[in-house]
């Protein structure tokens, strides 16, 4: 809903202030030789004057001249058809909107964060030359910078822990990047509604800045596949893009936080998104999926083969259908090559096995090479549509140029014309496209478990708690949790086909409150689950989506601790970096009434044996007080269900 909306030409002013709703936010426009804008928190300036433009070739910097100015506050409750935190969630902003001879520049106010982004209104095509984004900062502030060696990029990087100061103008990094400005106040850059448009990088600012500029990779000329996954940009235009000339950019988000928890509670890169383009989304259905290639097929205790064959993958339905599993993804191995996704392979029976998981209600997930499905999109799509398949995962795309960008809404519009889900692997962060297509469940781009198939140099404990505070603000992320071969630092190995992970048993089943992905990976071995009774009464029962979240404690790279609600059960997880902790947090977040807590904690040897779990049941209120005892890189779980039992434990259902 509009509330107010306010038109007038601009009389010689070359500042504007725009304040957000509450008045805690203010972000300062001026216009001299150039257009600059900086932002305040409570009076504070916490982003300097900061330098901004886009250029189009013909027409130069669209922020040229004298502008009309135009205000609006809004006032909406945004409806999450698949719910990530919430089932819904109240807005408000302030809008300011610059209007100039070839298009405009329009700043938000939020109560949490400052965004802005430019328009054109050109006739025909246009073409990007530039785009300066610039983000200074006072002081010395700190950050949190994922830092990249080319823009040619899996977006799978360790976050180093480094003063800004110290990053020079050659240094650069995938978004977003966290930056800590000390109490506690934070900034976190990304963006949203990321459209025919190169992603944003960031690079370090110099000559005497401190701060950091956008860095956007050039548009594709020429490419060289090196096979049939690697499709590296050879050849690359100096100018950003070729677009529509009449069209909105994304969005330059500064999420702005006093509280680490802030971080895990904020919508923002979805809120900023386009709203929903499917007309009927009751189709889309999230869950858990059972997922084969991490535990490299390793199921034991039976009479056939263990492999990629129709047996297996039996064997993968029948556990899923057991536990409350909606899914089964076929990774690599399931065609005949991965250079055509027409022809299975030939001890792999798609039709029966898709038919097997229907009878058993369980849906067939797909595993397809990027570079193939873009060349047979249209045949390879009809013809899952037309076996029953119930989604794709999409690999190995590891760009975020134009075309490439180009690439994921094309297969998400046309994924969902044939009702099928998507989860893009080997991917860039999410920018907001899971809002216009609620299919789209979830996104790679981190430092998942599948690094400790072959070292512990990228993931580990202390990244595992940095990425809810980061990577996972923009988007859901296909982490792939669930390791049952739990070792701490002086027992822990690499083993391609026996994978283990670091830190406890615990640490790993609190991911599954902590870490948000609607589609959620089970990634050990069926043979594993059905011999851990314990996990698997937590692991059967816990949903992908949420009704609500409440963050209890938090510190970026150190601990967290989530609750988050589902009818009217919460689920609770916490987990820890290499520190053991314990942390005291209350349950006043439960209406009244009397509840049933049952906990999965770190067990009294957990420090030496990672797999030692206690599990416990108690009676508790909203006057309750827990006390979590968690290990060194481990965690802890609860579910807190009324007496009355009435709650139906998995609520994975599309709104």
């Amino acid at each position: 809903m509009v509330a107010l909306l306010i038109a007038t030409p601009l009389a010689g002013a070359a500042e504007w202030e725009l304040t957000s709703p509450a008045g805690s936010l203010q972000v300062r426009v001026t216009q001299s030789d150039n257009l600059q804008y900086a932002v305040s928190l409570r009076g504070q300036e916490i982003i300097a004057p900061s330098t901004i433009n886009l250029k189009v070739e013909g027409t130069g910097p669209i922020s040229a001249g004298q502008p009309q100015v135009d205000r609006r506050s809004v006032k909406e409750t945004i409806e999450f058809v698949v719910a990530r935190k919430y089932r819904e969630r109240d807005v408000a902003y302030e809008e300011l909107k610059l209007t100039f001879a070839h298009g405009a520049v329009v700043f938000r106010a939020y109560d949490e964060a400052i965004a802005y982004r430019w328009e054109t209104s050109l006739p025909g095509e246009i073409v990007v030359t530039n785009e300066q984004a610039e983000f200074v900062f006072p002081g010395d502030p700190e950050a949190w910078f994922p830092e990249e060696e080319s823009v040619n990029s899996h977006q799978e990087r360790v976050y180093k822990h480094l003063k800004l100061g110290e990053i020079s103008s050659d240094r650069f990094c995938s978004t977003g990047v966290l930056i800590g400005l000390g109490e506690n106040r934070k900034v976190y850059i990304s963006e949203s509604d990321l459209r025919s448009y190169p992603g944003m990088f960031l690079h370090g600012l110099g000559n005497g800045k401190i701060g950091l500029a956008g860095k956007f990779a050039g548009y594709a000329l020429e490419s060289n596949a090196l096979n049939d996954r690697d499709v590296p940009v050879t050849k690359a235009a100096e100018y950003l893009a070729k677009t529509e000339g009449t069209r909105t950019f994304p969005w330059r988000v500064m999420l702005v936080t006093e509280k680490d928890s802030e971080l895990l509670e904020s919508e923002i890169i979805f809120q900023l998104a386009p709203p929903l383009a499917i007309e009927d989304p009751s189709w889309i259905v999230p869950g858990k999926a059972a997922w084969e290639w991490w535990n490299s097929i390793n199921i034991t205790g039976v009479d056939f083969r263990a492999g990629v064959n129709t047996e297996s993958y039996k064997y993968y339905i029948d556990f899923a259908a057991e536990h409350g599993l909606k899914y089964i993804v076929l990774d690599e191995g399931w065609s005949q090559a991965t250079n055509d996704l027409l022809t299975p392979h030939a001890d792999v029976n798609l039709p029966e096995l898709v038919e097997y998981g229907k009878q058993k209600g369980v849906g067939v997930v797909l595993w397809v090479v990027w570079k193939t499905l873009d060349e047979q999109l249209e045949p390879a799509l009809d013809y899952f549509q037309k076996l029953g398949v119930a989604g794709i995962k999409v690999d190995f795309m590891q760009r975020d140029d134009q075309q490439m960008v180009e690439f994921y809404h094309r297969v998400a519009a046309a994924a969902a014309k044939r009702r099928l889900l998507v989860d893009f692997h080997g991917a860039f962060k999410p920018t907001g496209l899971h809002r216009a297509y609620p299919n789209v469940m979830s996104y790679e781009g981190v430092t998942g478990l599948e690094q400790y198939k072959w070292g512990n140099e990228i993931t580990n404990p202390e990244q595992e708690l940095t990425l809810p505070f980061i990577r996972m603000v923009a988007g859901p992320m296909d982490y792939t949790p669930g390791a049952l071969s739990n070792a701490n630092q002086e027992s822990w190995r690499w083993n391609v086909g026996h994978p283990m992970s670091l830190g406890t048993r615990c640490h790993q089943l609190a991911m599954f409150v902590v870490y948000e992905s609607p589609l959620q990976m089970l990634a050990d071995s069926p043979s594993r689950y059905r011999q851990e009774a314990d996990a698997m009464r937590f692991l059967s029962v816990v949903p992908t989506v949420w009704d609500d979240t409440r963050v209890l404690d938090a510190k970026v790279s150190d601990y967290v601790v989530v609750a988050r609600r589902s009818g009217d059960a919460w689920f609770l997880g916490a987990m820890t970096d290499w520190s053991p902790r314990e942390l005291e947090v209350g349950l006043d977040f439960l209406p009244a009434g009397k509840f049933r807590l049952e906990s999965w904690a770190d067990g009294a040897n957990a420090d030496r044996s990672g797999e030692d779990v206690r599990c416990d049941s108690r009676d508790v209120d909203s006057q309750s007080t827990l006390k979590l005892r968690l290990a060194p890189a481990g965690g802890w779980i609860g579910i807190i269900r009324p007496l009355d039992g009435s709650h139906a434990p998995e609520a994975d259902v599309a709104k």
